[in-house]
């Protein structure tokens, strides 16, 4: 992997960084990074292409396929449901803005330029399973988890994005279909797609990466304590007792009937 660092992650590393810093002096005259986002998930898309192209493994191409679909996906997810006829910016980058105050530019630079970074770096697994993949039992394992997670995904972003639509809903939790045996169970599929890579790979130490990684990041970084948090804001005890109820990320059957009073204290 040595020489692949050198000729395939290096360079695609420093072209993201580039792309990432047009993006960041945009964002600089629009004031909303909302949509680095989107380029993340089209960043790793773009380099599964980008290594399929230049590696010889025999897999390769089917490999390639499965990240790039799952990452055009999410991307086009990500645009339908934050930056598609919105003005305003990403609760997150919003707080962020108003945090640096005048050092706004020089931490979203920094953002953006971990975006470039984070994005080569979960590429790793996805290079790695392409490398050591063979038309074998374990590619039919590794794509059928695949499309489990990418279709368990898709069908909780809908169901989500339904009950959002419902001016009835507002400030109430969902609880239907997946969203009543997990509070994340976007999070959870997201996080189970990247085991397909582990499997193609027969367990290559660098596809761990991806699940790994994306553990850390949904639990420590960017993903469920920022959630939470924002949702315990905009629907205080409705939330406090989906908590309750809810497998925080496994899906699970709910420890009782959600969506009624809380209990006597």
């Amino acid at each position: 992997m040595s020489g692949g660092l050198r000729e395939l992650v290096l360079p695609a590393w420093g072209a993201l960084a580039l792309v990432l810093a047009l993006l960041w002096w945009r964002q600089t005259r629009t004031r909303n990074a909302t949509a680095v986002d989107v380029w993340w998930s089209l960043s790793l898309a773009t380099l599964a292409l980008w290594y399929a192209i230049r590696t010889e493994g025999v897999a390769r191409w089917p490999v390639a396929l499965l990240a790039a679909v799952w990452a055009t996906r999410l991307a086009w997810h990500l645009w339908s449901d934050r930056v598609r006829g919105r003005m305003d910016e990403d609760g997150r980058y919003a707080a962020l803005r108003a945090h640096w105050g005048p050092r706004a530019a020089a931490g979203f630079f920094l953002v953006y330029q971990g975006q470039a970074l984070v994005a080569t770096v979960f590429s790793l697994p996805i290079l790695e399973a392409m490398v050591l993949g063979r038309f074998d039992r374990w590619l039919v394992a590794g794509a059928a988890i695949w499309a489990v997670a990418v279709v368990g995904e898709a069908v909780a972003d809908r169901q989500l994005a339904q009950f959002r639509a419902d001016p009835a809903n507002r400030g109430r939790t969902c609880r239907t279909g997946w969203w009543r045996y997990s509070r994340h169970p976007n999070y959870f599929f997201e996080w189970l797609h990247w085991w397909s890579y582990v499997l193609i790979s027969h367990g290559a130490w660098l596809a761990w990466l991806g699940p790994a990684l994306m553990l850390v990041f949904l639990f420590r970084v960017t993903g469920i304590p920022y959630t939470e948090a924002q949702a315990l804001r905009s629907r205080g005890d409705d939330y406090r007792r989906y908590q309750r109820d809810t497998s925080i990320f496994v899906p699970w059957f709910p420890r009782r009937a959600t969506g009624g009073p809380a209990p006597r204290q």
